[in-house]
């Protein structure tokens, strides 16, 4: 076949689809899978339902996709923003991007990274610059209540400088930014689903994060590759201050809670802990790590910790030999096939699901078992697997629709197989007629993240299947070396899966989730009063010196700013405070100055400063960036330096 010239709905015989996919994966996935290609046929034909027709490769009706002008999307869609560092909002099913939301790097269209505000955010030097001024965002999670998304709170996770940043779902908005402590490579998130101290507290109040790196700790300077460690960390939502970290066994990938609030789990591969590549796969099997999470915070209470380097964040002991009695552990690892990537929570609130990357299977964990090894009525943490079965070639991660269903893709095949979880674990006992796969979809290509509408809740509704392909080929038009990548859309409210559309995004997005649009209510205007350095009155505007330290108040209001010219001398530090008074919705007013990298905007109600030098003498126009009136144009100000 050559590029550019299949369609959607055609079909190529399966070997000769991989050895076209294969040819763009991974070297190291390769190498570790030649022993499993065989295995990987074998799974498609003796335990899947027949091929899937024509109906499942067509596209869907597009009617619900392609909205009318003026109407509004049913899901909210939240997605990491990879190396640009942050969240992206988007409109489903029509796939419509609504929203970038600044975190982890500066952002010049809302300011982000500029005004004081973002900047005591995002953290700064002594010196007052940036700490950091890049991003890797990968994974995307929101506060829970009863078991479903309550609308307060999303995270994401910086991966290249171990952050973890909230936005807050009133407003859109980054509020906070922590640094887990003796981290590198943090990746997994995931917040608990319900508090189970307290039965009346049934919401989010923590975020589970794993450190995939190993390092030195403390990391100061000595290269003893043996002696390289991970942490798992716990961080408190609503100060974001880091509770507690694990000392652990091998590292951490995702992250996984359940629904009583009483398990945390992430999956590890390198449980050999590997330096390089080769030596990461060389175990056949790796773990599934799960954490007993009351017993770590009584450990935390007791003073059973210790600390690391210059942080004060209690590390309590989750390695094997300290956690080989199941009545006092506080962890257990639970074997599963190599290099795992991926573990999900069903709906049901009954297991956690491992894909095998390197196996061609998925294990399907009982966490009712893995609580009765913790009370001592299991002899041994692996009877937890209740199933472990052949799924394709190459799977990653996995979705649930709440009818008992699971969606994983397989990325060297470049497919999402569907298959049902208690079929599978029947088929596992020994009933070789339970048929556990269901569909399969070809996608384009290799996909890796995957999620469907309200997942990984208890109202999980199985209307929509989103799968990021890490390459999309000849899905697009070229625009030279670097191709975007390809969000696909996936009608699963059938018994077959139907590719509904395509959708290019700038690299490289990760991970994301799907919820109905009626558990948010955004507000659309900011309140005046949640601001301390609000000026509430155009009266209140002007110029106030104490020294060398300026400081210049004023408002906006369209079409014009409260003060028509402000002087400075040459060498003053300028502070400058602008509140946007105008109370219309969709309203907002941006302030640049020429020549002094300040560029930024003020929402309606909304007020944000900036600080800098004046050290460049002359008349600077500083004007609106957005667009707001009939005479933005004329909507300026004079900053005059004297020398």
């Amino acid at each position: 076949m050559s590029q550019g010239k299949q369609t959607p709905n055609e079909k190529m015989p399966v070997e000769g689809r991989r050895r076209f996919l294969n040819t763009a994966a991974a070297a190291g996935l390769t190498v570790g899978l030649a022993a499993c290609n065989d295995k990987g046929g074998a799974a498609a034909s003796a335990a899947s339902a027949s091929a899937p027709g024509p109906a499942a490769a067509a596209h869907a009706d597009t009617a619900g996709i392609h909205l009318k002008p003026g109407e509004l999307d049913t899901y909210y869609g939240l997605w990491s923003g990879g190396h640009t560092g942050d969240m992206r909002v988007l409109g489903l099913p029509s796939g419509r991007e609504i929203l970038r939301i600044p975190c982890f790097v500066p952002d010049a269209l809302v300011g982000w990274g500029i005004t004081n505000e973002s900047k005591k955010v995002m953290g700064t030097k002594p010196d007052g610059s940036l700490r950091y001024v890049v991003g890797d965002s990968h994974h995307v999670h929101a506060s829970y209540k009863d078991g479903n998304y309550d609308g307060r709170y999303a995270w994401i996770n910086d991966k290249i400088n171990s952050r973890l940043a909230r936005i807050r779902l009133d407003y859109f908005v980054c509020d906070k930014i922590t640094e887990l402590p003796n981290v590198q490579g943090f990746h997994g998130i995931f917040p608990d689903k319900r508090d189970p101290v307290d039965p009346a507290i049934n919401y989010t109040t923590r975020v589970f994060c794993g450190a995939e790196f190993h390092i030195p700790l403390p990391n100061q300077g000595i290269d003893k590759p043996d002696q390289y460690r991970t942490l798992f960390s716990c961080v408190d939502a609503e100060t974001m201050d880091v509770r507690w970290q694990v000392l652990i066994d091998g590292n951490c990938d995702l992250t996984a809670t359940s629904y009583d609030g009483k398990l945390a789990a992430t999956n590890q591969y390198n449980t050999e802990g590997g330096a390089h590549y080769e030596d990461m796969m060389s175990a056949e099997r790796d773990a599934c790590l799960f954490f007993n999470i009351a017993r770590i915070e009584q450990a935390v209470k007791d003073g059973k910790f210790r600390t690391i380097g210059t942080s004060k964040v209690p590390v309590v002991d989750g390695t094997r030999a300290s956690n080989a009695d199941p009545k006092t552990a506080l962890t257990a690892y639970v074997s599963v096939p190599k290099n795992p990537h991926g573990v999900n929570a069903s709906p049901d609130g009954k297991y956690f699901i491992c894909a095998g990357k390197l196996s061609p299977t998925a294990t399907v964990i009982d966490l009712s078992k893995v609580l009765d090894w913790f009370d001592g009525k299991l002899e041994k943490i692996d009877q937890a697997i209740a199933a472990e079965v052949e799924l394709g070639l190459g799977p990653l991660h996995t979705a649930f629709d709440g009818r008992g269903n699971a969606y994983t893709t397989l990325f060297l095949d470049s497919q999402v197989v569907k298959w049902n979880v208690e079929a599978a674990i029947k088929f596992h006992a020994g009933d070789k007629t339970a048929k556990y796969v269901v569909d399969r979809l070809d996608v384009q290509y290799q996909p890796g993240h995957v999620n469907a509408s309200q997942s990984e809740t208890r109202a999980a509704d199985g209307k929509w299947l989103a799968v990021g392909c890490k390459f999309s080929k000849d899905r697009f038009l070229p625009v030279g070396p670097l191709h975007p990548e390809n969000e696909q859309l996936i009608d699963i409210s059938g018994e077959k899966m139907v590719l509904a559309a395509d959708h290019p995004v700038r690299g490289e997005p990760h991970d994301f989730i799907i919820f109905k649009r009626d558990l948010l209510r955004p507000k659309q205007v900011y309140a005046l009063d949640d601001f301390p350095l609000a000026i509430k009155d155009p009266k209140e505007s002007g110029v106030v010196r104490n020294g060398k330290k300026v400081t210049v108040k004023l408002t906006s209001q369209a079409p014009a700013f409260s003060l028509r010219e402000f002087t400075v001398k040459k060498g003053d530090e300028v502070t400058l405070i602008l509140t946007n008074l105008d109370k219309v919705e969709d309203l907002t007013h941006g302030f640049a100055i020429p020549k002094y990298n300040v560029n930024f905007i003020v929402n309606p109600q909304e007020t944000a400063s900036v600080t800098f030098t004046a050290d460049q003498p002359g008349v600077f126009w500083c004007y609106c960036t957005h667009f707001c009136h009939a005479l933005h144009l004329e909507m300026r100000t004079r900053m005059i330096v004297e020398g």
